[in-house]
C-alpha cells in the first residue's frame, strides 16, 4: 500500500461539536481557516448511548465543501450502513473492532467501494488486537475519550497505544485520536506519534471557529 502519513499534522474538525442551527456556515468557515478532515460521528443510540445524525446530513454538505469527509461509525452493525455512507460522500470510512460486524468483512466493504479504511478502538481495547489488520487499513482511530460523547477529558494512559501503533505499523499508516483534544493535549498525542487530530469542542466551541482552528494547527506544528 502506499505510504500515506506525511509529517504533517492533519486536522478533523468534528461535527458534533458544531452549531447544527448553523452547520453548514460553520462549515465552511472551518474550511476556509485550514481544517483538512470533516469528521463526522455516526451514532445509532445502541453501540453507543448517544443519537447523532446519518446519511442526510452527509449528502447534504458533500456538495458544499471539498474537506475530506472522515466518518466515523459507532454503530452496532457497520456493515449494513457502510454502502450507504459511502454513496452519500465519505472519503474515508471508520469502524469499531468491538461492533457486531466481522472485521475482516468491513474492511473488504469499504475498500471495495473505494474509500480509505479505518478501525477504531475503545480505551479498554488493547492496541495489540488490530496487528494482523495493520497492513490492511489506511488509518487506526484510537478513542481518547469513552465514544458517544464530546467534552471529556483526554486520557493520557492512551498515549502509550498511539505509540505501540507508530512502532508497529511504521510512517505509513494514520494514526488518528479522538476526544479531549485541545492546545495542550493536542502536543501530547502528537509527540506520541499521531498524525491526524480530532477536535470538537476546540473547533466548534470557543466562539470563533477561525481562530480555533488557528491555533490548534499552531499548536500542531512541533
Amino acid at each position: 500500500m502506499e505510504k500515506l502519513r506525511g509529517m504533517k499534522m492533519i486536522l478533523s474538525s468534528s461535527i458534533l461539536a458544531a452549531d447544527f442551527c448553523n452547520l453548514g456556515e460553520q462549515v465552511s468557515e472551518c474550511e476556509k481557516a485550514g481544517s483538512e478532515w470533516l469528521h463526522i460521528d455516526v451514532m445509532d443510540g445502541v453501540f453507543v448511548p448517544s443519537i447523532s445524525f446519518g446519511i442526510p446530513v452527509v449528502k447534504a454538505l458533500r456538495p458544499m465543501s471539498k474537506m475530506f469527509f472522515d466518518v466515523h461509525l459507532m454503530v452496532k452493525e457497520p456493515l449494513w450502513h457502510i454502502p450507504q455512507f459511502a454513496a452519500a460522500g465519505a472519503d474515508s470510512i471508520t469502524f469499531h473492532y468491538e461492533s457486531d460486524s466481522d472485521v475482516g468483512e468491513c474492511l473488504e466493504l469499504i475498500r471495495s467501494l473505494g474509500k480509505k479504511v479505518g478501525i477504531s478502538i475503545k480505551p479498554d481495547t488493547p492496541a495489540e488486537v488490530l496487528e494482523e489488520y495493520l497492513p490492511l487499513i489506511d488509518m487506526v482511530l484510537v478513542m481518547t475519550v469513552e465514544p458517544g460523547k464530546g467534552g471529556q477529558e483526554y486520557i493520557h494512559s492512551m498515549n502509550d497505544k498511539i505509540k505501540w501503533l507508530r512502532k508497529t505499523a511504521g510512517d505509513r499508516l494514520h494514526i488518528q485520536v479522538d476526544g479531549g483534544i485541545n492546545s495542550q493535549t493536542i502536543a501530547e498525542a502528537i509527540n506520541a506519534g499521531a498524525d491526524v487530530i480530532v477536535a470538537g469542542t476546540a473547533v466548534f466551541g470557543r466562539g470563533n471557529i477561525t481562530e480555533a482552528v488557528k491555533e490548534l494547527k499552531r499548536c500542531g506544528q512541533l
